[in-house]
């Protein structure tokens, strides 16, 4: 998005993937009203929509037996009422077509970031391996937005604050039932949080387990697995017998961190890489695209005039960092009343959800999951 962005602005931009595709699956696939906005004021929605695989106004919750819609898309404001589906992979293809349009992009696929290219403290480029060997790529600004194991960061040598989470979640692939119950976020019951995202013509399933407990998950067996899921998801009786086997299942470990800094001169964090966000409410590629419009509208000028200085990428850190902070918080305390390390993924308490229906607090919830704090916005 930063690239296309910039592109857009008449700049030269190389991006570097290492994979030969952008075929990764159990990634974050929620388009969330405040990217779709940007789409929209790109001029790109009526062509980007087709490509959803779903589009949900409200995300519902079935506690025990009622089901509860704590978060309603429907009050936001227009243009955008809706959450979308799309897999990752799609979305970034659609970026990279858009973008190669400017003469300033320029995608290296198959080519990896290895290290730093260093100039008396300032970063002016960086090592990589590509089809043909290695090569350099010298630039005014590096930008890091390889995600939460970033090797462009740890070369920079800039800490890593960790926020500690008692969850991991289990990831896999369900049929839906026959009958289709309607769209349901999650299933709360028997101290157990499932989840079941709509993707069109299956599920993508979850479950929430305690931090670290992957292997007494296994001990116990699939089809303990199984057993627990339909407990906790009556619905998903006739589903669950398609896990047969452990490689169905992968396990996401829940990270929360930051960095204090997110830059030196000539580098800049963007994304996970400056902020590892949990999957609670799907937020974590969204407000990494806030992350890239807010770059994009501070640091187009400067890089236009040359090279940014470091307060114009510290100011890219005041904006973003506060917003990323306060949704990161909310994250860390709903995992701390949803799952307790070596104790019941889901304590009763969490039944109080009910008190969400209220329309006022929906209106709340939609505009904190959909938009988010600080949503940016696109110039024309």
């Amino acid at each position: 998005m930063l690239a296309f962005l910039l592109a857009r602005a008449g700049l030269d931009v190389t991006v570097l993937e290492k994979h030969g595709d952008f075929l990764r699956d159990f990634r974050g696939d929620t388009i969330h009203p405040s990217t779709l906005t940007v789409m929209h004021e790109l001029g790109l929605l009526d062509e980007f929509r087709p490509l959803l695989q779903n589009e949900i106004t409200t995300l519902d919750v079935v506690l025990g037996e009622r089901r509860i819609t704590p978060v309603d898309f429907s009050t936001l404001p227009p243009p955008v009422r809706f959450l979308g589906l799309m897999p990752q992979w799609d979305f970034l293809d659609f970026l990279a077509g858009k973008a190669a349009a400017y003469p300033g992009f320029r995608l290296l696929m198959r080519t990896e970031a290895t290290g730093l290219l260093d100039e008396d403290g300032r970063v002016t480029g960086v090592a990589a391996r590509g089809p043909e060997g290695p090569l350099q790529v010298d630039c005014d600004l590096v930008v890091a937005a390889d995600g939460r194991d970033s090797v462009v960061r740890r070369e920079a040598a800039l800490p890593v604050r960790d926020t500690g989470v008692p969850i991991d979640v289990l990831w896999f692939r369900l049929e839906k039932p026959d009958p289709e119950p309607p769209p349901t976020l999650a299933y709360v019951a028997h101290g157990d949080f499932v989840l079941t995202i709509d993707r069109g013509d299956y599920y993508q399933g979850g479950m929430l387990i305690p931090k670290g407990s992957l292997g007494h998950v296994r001990a116990e067996g699939l089809g303990r697995l199984r057993d627990r899921l339909v407990t906790a998801a009556p619905v998903l009786g006739g589903c669950v017998d398609g896990l047969r086997d452990w490689e169905q299942v992968k396990l996401l470990a829940v990270q929360v961190n930051h960095l204090p800094t997110w830059h030196r001169p000539g580098l800049l964090c963007i994304g996970d890489a400056a902020h590892a966000m949990s999957p609670a409410f799907g937020v974590g590629v969204n407000y990494a695209v806030q992350d890239a419009i807010a770059a994009a509208r501070t640091l187009a000028g400067p890089l236009r005039a040359g090279v940014p200085a470091r307060e114009h990428l510290a100011a890219v850190q005041r904006r973003r960092a506060w917003a990323t902070r306060a949704v990161q918080r909310i994250q860390v305390l709903a995992h701390r009343v949803v799952a307790r390390p070596g104790g019941r993924t889901v304590p009763d308490p969490l039944l109080r959800l009910e008190q969400l229906t209220e329309p006022a607090l929906q209106r709340v919830t939609a505009r904190l999951v959909g938009l988010g704090f600080r949503p940016e916005h696109v110039a024309g």
